[in-house]
């Protein structure tokens, strides 16, 4: 199957457009892999304090081995997806043994859960993590004393800022290793009426608490189709799982041989080993766009139109939003995962899941089929699916037809012909909207603003009975150079209240909006952000405006409105308070969101 047209047309100006910085960085990285493995430059001091507590291992690591893996762990026992990587490091170190080799757990990075801190000061950080992330990562692995680096971690900054630490250390060889979901609590949707219920006053707080222990119940990833997922996704895309690795339930036998299997590969394609694969050789121009088609395929977390950015440029890889635009455009969706769907994580893999999908994505010519990844060469690796056999971890061909065409469909018959996303621009800035959840009749919305210098008073003004009528909401100072780029998806309820009466409501932001929003339209990470002065700044109640999905449009309608001065905001209460202060630095050095809003 040849190409499409619009892969290779993207490819061609991302390498293009990317030459020099990939070249300055492939450079780098060959520099570090002439030297060698990195132990053998170590002197004997060095390496005494390095290997001091590893006991048994220690003269294998002295001597002659297989090699010695670095782990990187997002564990923490808070948060539900990271919980079950308490344990990893000891299989991963018992598998190393088996074949010669080594493991020792280089570092731990923080991973905080934007489900705890929706709405709340914490928020403000969540963005700000991802780059605290690569850089702890980057000090675990500074220690030079690792021939590959193995990452454990899920979540929504995390596995970004994990990507970035692996750019940045690509002469050795990484692989990501998942915990994958929680196993099936109530309905998606269930949760989410439960939600709206309470935003309404039609139910009390206990009837919102068991709705919601109901849905988030145990070990593993949240089962929507958020940020989290999204990132799971991505890393088979993009070759640095194992195949079929990514939504396997935790505490399975399954789930342990794949996380077994990961130590003995990464020592495999170690430069110890016999098929070297350096991280820098795999994250390249093709495995960031067949990244970006399974992005839009699978109607993804729009968190990923940043983060993406920034994970590209830590390897050289120059991305902007008219690629993801342009991939949108060719790409057709063709998964229903909630919040575009009733089904969650688990039905999707049942369904046919990831191997399915690029396997249908490879016929269609909608991805690279010859790009490098830790399980071998070209991506048809990834339409297979591994299986226990007698205890023995294998992989077969993966499903060739839909298990349920409600939650999954082949490209020539998809949900929808273009993929999840649109790019919005206008004299309001450019902005982006998921629009896979979002129904067909309200891609387009025209009313006047209501505008908010928070969330919280947008909330309030609700619950006063003040937020009636057609409206463009409009929350502003919400940027990353204003307070850290916090995702507002605690506004979703009373939005969807306000749609559920039919009034028409759309949502214009310089911050976020969670994975697992969608069905009311939302343009977001609007650029400039009202802090750099932006025309978001000179709204006023009741100005025109038209949100426009189709024509991918973002205009002030009313007359006048860009020859006002900009306003400003008393940014103070976001300063401080939560380690709020702590994060001052990044505020004032930080991109604009359509650059990757990233402080490295």
């Amino acid at each position: 199957m040849h190409l499409n047209p619009t892969v290779a047309q993207v490819t061609e100006r991302i390498v293009e457009r990317s030459r020099a910085s990939r070249g300055e960085y492939l450079s780098r990285m060959q520099r570090m892999m002439d030297e060698g493995p990195a132990r053998a430059h170590l002197s004997c001091g060095n390496q005494a304090h390095a290997y001091a507590a590893m006991g048994a291992d220690k003269d294998r690591l002295v001597e002659a081995s297989a090699g010695n893996i670095g782990i990187i762990t997002a564990y923490n026992d808070m948060l539900s997806a990271h919980q079950p990587f308490e344990t990893y490091p000891a299989l991963i170190k018992d598998a190393a043994r088996a074949v010669g080799g080594t493991a020792q757990v280089a570092g731990g990075v923080p991973a905080m859960c934007d489900g705890v801190t929706q709405g709340r000061a914490g928020m403000e950080l969540s963005l700000f993590s991802r780059d605290v992330i690569a850089m702890a990562a980057a000090v675990g692995l500074s220690h030079n004393c690792f021939d590959a680096a193995i990452y454990l971690g899920v979540c929504d900054k995390i596995v970004p800022g994990l990507v970035i630490a692996a750019a940045s250390f690509g002469h050795i060889p990484s692989v990501f290793v998942p915990a994958g979901p929680m196993t099936s609590g109530i309905p998606n949707d269930e949760k989410a009426k439960v939600r709206q219920q309470f935003a309404a006053g039609e139910v009390g707080r206990d009837a919102l608490m068991a709705a919601e222990m109901a849905s988030y119940h145990g070990s593993g990833t949240c089962t929507f189709y958020g940020t989290a997922n999204t990132n799971q996704m991505l890393m088979e895309f993009m070759g640095l799982h194992l195949p079929g690795a990514s939504f396997v339930n935790p505490g399975t036998p399954l789930r342990d041989a794949l996380t077994a299997e990961g130590a003995r590969q990464a020592l495999s394609v170690s430069a110890l080993g016999n098929d070297f694969r350096p991280t820098c050789e795999i994250l390249d121009e093709k495995a960031f766009v067949n990244g970006i088609v399974g992005l839009m395929a699978t109607g993804g977390s729009t968190n990923l139109l940043i983060h993406l950015i920034a994970m590209a440029a830590a390897a050289g890889v120059q991305l902007t939003w008219e690629d993801f635009a342009d991939l949108s455009d060719a790409t057709p969706l063709m998964a229903r995962v909630y919040p575009n769907g009733l089904a969650d994580v688990n039905h999707f893999h049942a369904a046919g899941g990831l191997g399915y999908m690029i396997g249908e994505l490879l016929e269609a010519g909608l991805l690279h089929p010859d790009t490098k990844t830790i399980a071998g060469e070209g991506l048809a690796d990834y339409t297979k699916e591994p299986k226990l056999r007698d205890g023995v971890l294998v992989w077969e061909d993966g499903a060739r037809e839909s298990g349920n065409d409600k939650i999954l469909r082949p490209a020539s018959d998809p949900f929808q012909a273009t993929g999840g996303m649109a790019l919005l621009r206008g004299n309001l800035g450019t902005g982006v909207m998921k629009v896979s959840a979002v129904k067909p009749e309200r891609h387009v919305i025209e009313a006047p603003a209501r505008v908010f210098h928070s969330q919280d008073d947008a909330k309030a003004a609700f619950r006063r009975g003040d937020l009636d009528g057609d409206m463009v909401l409009v929350i502003r100072f919400q940027g990353p150079k204003a307070n850290g780029m916090p995702e507002l998806h605690s506004l979703s309820p009373i939005l969807a209240v306000k749609q559920d009466r039919g009034e028409k409501v759309a949502l214009v932001t310089d911050g976020r909006m969670s994975g697992a929003s969608g069905k009311v339209p939302s343009a977001i990470h609007v650029c400039p952000e009202a802090c750099d002065g932006g025309p978001i700044a000179k709204l006023q109640d009741g100005d025109l405006v038209r949100v426009d999905a189709i024509a991918g449009t973002l205009d002030i309608l009313t007359d006048g409105v860009l020859d006002r001065p900009a306003v400003t905001a008393d940014l103070t209460s976001s300063q401080s308070g939560t380690g709020r202060e702590l994060f001052e630095v990044f505020r004032r050095t930080v991109g604009r969101a359509e650059a990757g809003a990233c402080s490295l």
